[in-house]
């Protein structure tokens, strides 16, 4: 058995993650998984990085399920998969709770439980922060893309639409991918956090002021 809860959960998610889109596949769990260790060295609360790094390693198991219906909500089916899991590995009734709370709290949708340990909070703001900054963009613009698959029409276009006629412009742009980021740096719970989000956020500013040079239009206000 590996000497962690981490090093279990690491094991035991990949082979969820085999089906995963790029936007949540496992290289994703292991961003997530650093940055919230990072999170946790400045933050002023003891955390248990244990339970932390375990429940990202955890957090988007059911992201494939999803996305094809087969479930409704990855962080509650993740949530009751992964005690399973766990309990075959004879992780602690304590440890279980723990790592429960934070794949169940982890989403930013609203039918999701706020988060309400510190280890919660940081994965939540560990997830959210890598929709912020260059890695961001291109998760972001992903995300646009598999949901134009799973509809099988149009979701958004990645260009600025009043260069277009009316008709046309009534699709989401790119504008979109700056208002997500933007809403995700919003939901941050802790001060590590709003601080990394911060300084990725201005590189998402700067981005945006290249991109509208690049095609030729007013600056994406």
């Amino acid at each position: 058995m590996p000497s962690t809860v981490s090093d279990c959960a690491r094991k035991l998610s990949l082979q969820y993650y085999e089906d995963a889109l790029p936007a949540h596949d496992i290289f994703h769990a292991k961003r997530v998984r650093d940055t919230a260790v990072r999170l946790a060295e400045t933050h002023p609360d003891r955390v248990d990085r244990d339970i932390l790094a375990a429940a990202a390693w955890l957090h988007d198991i059911g992201r494939p399920l999803e996305r094809v219906d087969e479930i409704d909500d990855h962080g509650d089916w993740a949530a009751t998969e992964a005690t399973a899991l766990l309990e075959d590995e004879d992780v602690s009734d304590g440890q279980l709770t723990a790592i429960e709370h934070c794949l169940r709290a982890h989403s930013i949708r609203v039918t999701s439980p706020d988060p309400e340990t510190i280890e919660a909070k940081l994965l939540f703001d560990a997830d959210k922060l890598d929709a912020v900054g260059a890695v961001g963009i291109v998760r972001l613009a992903c995300i646009v893309g598999e949901r134009s698959g799973r509809s099988g029409t149009q979701y958004a276009v990645i260009d600025d639409t009043a260069t277009l006629d009316n008709e046309s412009a009534e699709l989401p742009d790119i504008g979109l991918v700056r208002e997500w980021a933007r809403e995700r740096l919003d939901a941050l719970y802790t001060d590590p956090g709003r601080r990394l989000g911060e300084s990725r956020w201005e590189f998402v500013q700067q981005f945006f002021e290249q991109f509208s040079r690049e095609i030729g239009t007013r600056e994406i206000a």
